[in-house]
């Protein structure tokens, strides 16, 4: 088992670095800075750092302005907050304006785990990639974490960043350093690929190697940035492998998923299956539980894929 590290302790240093390094960055939060580790941006430099309070509209509202003035805004709250009840602001006045606020969300996903339902954000990435000018990124893990909050800070306009709320492993086969934009193969294989983002690399890798047990070669794909898509990669292999899964801690509706079947189905069809949380609501649940009970534990991959390989 690889090393377990908070992708949030690491979004909480790599502000804190950019905060050194620039003047104009400024933090913004709904009450849960301690959770979203915003907190540490908030110790070391409180005169750049504004608690909204339990008002993520405001939180919204307060960052356009705040980025209309010069400044590089990063605004966070839970997942399941920053992106549904300030849905409207983002769009209307981030989104539209091009403003250069930065949407890093914590505790997304089912591995929000007992919090149940009411927290946990599946249909997030749907609605942050369905508004134009956002761009959508899903880090694998706590190291392409801080590589992707230092590399936005540096590009103009919207994003959304999701990190979960558990800890994660560390992805050692990621080899590269995260470029906007880009996938990157982490391993090769001939009889199908799997493209992940988020928690569901690891899983994905994991899964890669059972099959390969059975004799079934299994590329693996991390695909941080979701919008925009790497389009060249998915068709590259598209072109040569014709059967590709996608693996997402999300919704089937409106993720990676959704987002690459966008593209083949007009561009390169091939054989497809969909490895993510149904149409339906997430439940209370430890996270190992819940990965379990919706399909997305390394067993449940598994037998997805191999379906995918010997029966179509």
């Amino acid at each position: 088992m690889s090393e377990l590290l908070y992708s949030r302790d690491f979004y909480g240093k790599a502000l804190v670095d950019l905060g050194r390094e620039r003047k104009d960055i400024v933090v913004l939060d709904a009450d849960l800075s301690g959770s979203t580790r915003t907190a540490k941006f908030r110790d070391e430099f409180p005169d750049r750092f504004f608690n909204i309070g339990v008002a993520e509209q405001n939180l919204m509202g307060i960052s356009a302005g705040l980025a209309s003035c010069g400044f590089t805004v990063f605004a966070s709250s839970f997942a399941i907050f920053a992106t549904g009840r300030p849905w409207d602001q983002i769009r209307n006045t981030i989104c539209a304006n091009h403003l250069n606020v930065k949407i890093v969300a914590t505790h997304a996903g089912i591995t929000v785990g007992e919090d149940g339902a009411s927290h946990q954000a599946n249909e997030d990435i749907a609605i942050m990639r369905a508004i134009p000018n956002m761009r959508v990124i899903s880090p694998c893990d706590a190291f392409e974490t801080y590589e992707v909050i230092k590399a936005i800070a540096d590009i103009p306009g919207p994003f959304y960043v999701r990190m979960g709320r558990s800890k994660s492993p560390v992805v050692e086969e990621r080899a590269h350093h995260f470029q906007f934009g880009k996938g990157q193969i982490l391993r090769n294989g001939k009889d199908c690929f799997l493209f992940a983002h988020g928690l569901m690399v690891y899983n994905s890798l994991r899964a890669a190697e059972h099959l390969e047990k059975e004799k079934i070669s299994v590329g693996v794909v991390n695909m941080p940035t979701i919008k925009p898509l790497d389009e060249e990669l998915v068709l590259d292999i598209a072109s040569k492998i014709k059967k590709i899964a996608v693996c997402e801690e999300h919704s089937v509706i409106g993720g990676l998923g959704s987002a690459i079947s966008e593209l083949l189905s007009q561009k390169q069809p091939v054989k497809m299956t969909l490895i993510g949380i149904g149409d339906v609501f997430g439940q209370s649940g430890s996270p190992d539980e819940l990965l379990k009970a919706y399909g997305l534990d390394i067993d449940s991959i598994v037998s997805k894929v191999r379906d995918l390989v010997r029966n179509t």
